[in-house]
């Protein structure tokens, strides 16, 4: 046990333990995810997808979360494909996103040319922006048009409506009035300015990148402070039924629900996600990393830590923060306020330095704790999602309900033993499994060792 916590902490404490889905009476570090009937304030997700980035970064970025690779000129098949791929996680906006026909002009060969203004008149409908369009006068419209360098003319090449369309484009920040420097509006569109419309579609609809700020911002700490305040424990009623069920079993010692609106969606190769319960510990980390030079995109995802809360620790004190609930056996299922903070690191080599200076100033291996950010544990649990040397694998089990997710850790030989007893105190549940990289104490935690 954490001696060194108040027992409400060790308890919650628990709930790492709980994350990880194996029966166990080891003492655990919390990691546990709320998912559905959370109230999470808009306030606390931020998006962060500078106006200023280059189309290196929004063809990345559509690459590897779409799929989607364009060379050269871009056709209208291809663009509608990719829209096809945004719009098609895209719900935040409308329930029912503009189908992909009506995207364009009627009439006109799928394969044919893409011309500018074509696209951008494409983009601005998938982005939900043609009402505000057509709101616009010629007046409007030709000062609009006079951002991009363009000269607009009523019976010109691009029609009316389109002509509107674009304008909305460029008052709206959909497309940057720099990246049509010496484009015509009938000119080819190429993958360059394709991604960047994409890239600003799937923003529009929340399908980007979300983060607090880089660790160097001067107000990030506010910033990572608003948010923890701003964020509840998360109920998911028809997730927990399944998964307290798995705990009242012994099936599983804990769990996480979160929200998926407050996934970062960073790019995996430069990513670890760092869990805790300590905010003051989280302002420390940071503190430490931007002391080391070490510079990444940070993004706090609210989370949910449930675990089973043991009748020998004595009567539970709740919170606001920390709720328990009363069980047949004695015990109580206890939920816990909690976070996950990920950090995008501005390269490969920059994400490998991580591990050490958790070693060294962020893990207990001694009561004393002299020398190391407050709050830390035994067993810190970070992990990444593409491989690091010197990292376990171990198993997810993930189940969802609308935006919300369960999930809970294992031990990869317990996975299937796991998936078994969820889908026996519910066959209709669909269960997604995936293996990651996690650091060695908390694999070691996993297996019931207490350092």
């Amino acid at each position: 046990m954490y001696k060194s916590r108040t027992l409400i902490h060790v308890a919650a404490s628990a709930a790492l333990l709980a994350a990880i889905g194996i029966p166990s009476a080891a003492w655990a570090d919390p990691a546990v995810q709320p998912a559905a009937a959370a109230v999470q304030p808009a306030a606390a997700v931020v998006q962060s997808t500078p106006a200023k980035a280059a189309s290196g970064e929004w063809a990345a970025y559509i690459e590897k979360r779409y799929g989607v690779k364009l060379s050269g000129a871009v056709t209208r098949d291809q663009f509608a494909a990719a829209l096809g791929k945004i719009l098609g996680t895209a719900s935040s906006l409308t329930e029912t996103p503009p189908s992909i026909p009506s995207l364009f002009p009627q009439g006109t060969a799928v394969s044919g040319k893409l011309p500018v203004w074509e696209a951008l008149s494409a983009a601005v409908k998938a982005a939900e922006l043609k009402e505000l369009a057509y709101t616009y006068s010629e007046e409007k419209v030709a000062a609009a048009w006079k951002k991009a360098g363009w000269t607009y003319t009523k019976n010109g090449v691009v029609p009316h409506q389109a002509a509107q369309e674009l304008a909305a484009a460029f008052d709206s920040g959909l497309v940057a009035p720099a990246a049509l420097a010496g484009v015509t509006a009938d000119a080819a569109t190429t993958a360059d300015l394709a991604y960047r419309l994409l890239g600003k579609v799937a923003e529009f609809h929340g399908q980007t990148q979300n983060a607090l700020g880089y660790l160097s911002d001067d107000d990030i700490v506010g910033k990572l402070v608003q948010a923890w305040n701003e964020s509840q424990i998360i109920r998911a009623e028809e997730l927990q039924k399944v998964v307290d069920e798995g705990l009242k079993q012994n099936l599983i010692t804990g769990y996480n629900l979160k929200d998926t609106r407050f996934d970062p969606h960073f790019d995996p190769e430069r990513t670890i996600t760092y869990g805790h319960s300590d905010i003051v510990h989280a302002i420390q980390l940071i503190g430490l990393l931007r002391s080391e030079g070490i510079q990444a995109k940070v993004q706090l995802e609210p989370k949910t830590s449930a675990f089973v809360y043991r009748k020998e620790w004595g009567e539970p004190v709740q919170t606001e923060d920390y709720r328990v609930v009363p069980i047949d056996n004695g015990n109580h299922i206890a939920y816990a306020k909690e976070y996950d903070l990920s950090f995008e690191f501005a390269s490969v080599e920059e994400k490998q330095r991580f591990q050490p200076l958790i070693f060294r100033y962020a893990k207990r291996n001694q009561e004393d704790v002299t020398g190391l950010l407050k709050g830390s544990w035994w067993q810190p649990l970070y992990y990444s999602l593409t491989k690091l040397e010197d990292y376990p694998v171990i198993t997810n089990h993930v189940l969802k309900d609308g935006r919300f997710l369960a999930q809970t850790f294992s031990l990869n030989e317990q996975s299937a033993q796991v998936i078994a007893g969820l889908k026996k105190i519910n066959p209709s549940v669909q269960i997604a499994t995936y293996q990651f990289w996690v650091d060695q104490p908390f694999y070691q935690y996993l297996k019931g060792e207490y350092k």
